[in-house]
């Protein structure tokens, strides 16, 4: 049986989050996952989702995971779509499967007119970095990642005085 790559359904929530927490365990970080299954509802699958999944299917079993949104960029003046996490299970690598759910992201940000497709790896992640070097993916060194969240999120917001957002 082959494999396919299908949009995810509400019914897929507890495998996302199953894949979620695989994922952050791989990526040595498994208490840093917060999100729960209502997150998951609430944010993917209302009437203005903040994300979207693919889900692979490998001989009936679920596999792997896309999980990415949009963004823009503004030098291109196109949006632009973000991978926030692939995963493929352990078991299951070399099979195709991450490569054909990675084709597919890229399928879609060309079907909505997407200037770019961008993501992250951990620089200590080599057997991703050899996989995203072999189907073309650039490094782009000179940028740096730049997060803040929680208290210092919060205390940047309320700098902002009540500024209405959007």
């Amino acid at each position: 049986m082959a494999t396919t790559i299908r949009p995810a359904t509400r019914a897929d929530i507890p495998q996302i989050l199953k894949f979620i927490r695989a994922l952050a365990a791989y990526e040595r970080a498994p208490e840093a996952v917060m999100a729960t299954e209502a997150d998951l509802e609430r944010d993917g699958f209302g009437p203005n989702p903040f994300y979207f999944c693919l889900i692979a299917e490998h001989e009936g079993c679920p596999a792997g995971f896309a999980l990415y949104f949009f963004n823009y960029s503004t030098w291109l003046g196109r949006p632009g779509l973000y991978l926030e996490d692939l995963f493929v299970e352990p078991e299951l690598r070399g099979l195709g499967i991450g490569k054909a759910l990675l084709e597919q992201v890229a399928a879609i940000a060309v079907e909505k007119g997407c200037g770019r497709l961008q993501w992250a790896v951990l620089d200590w992640n080599t057997p991703a970095i050899d996989f995203y070097l072999a189907v073309g993916a650039e490094f782009m060194d000179e940028w740096r990642t730049v997060r803040v969240n929680g208290e210092a999120l919060e205390v940047l917001a309320v700098r902002a005085g009540g500024a209405c957002a959007p």
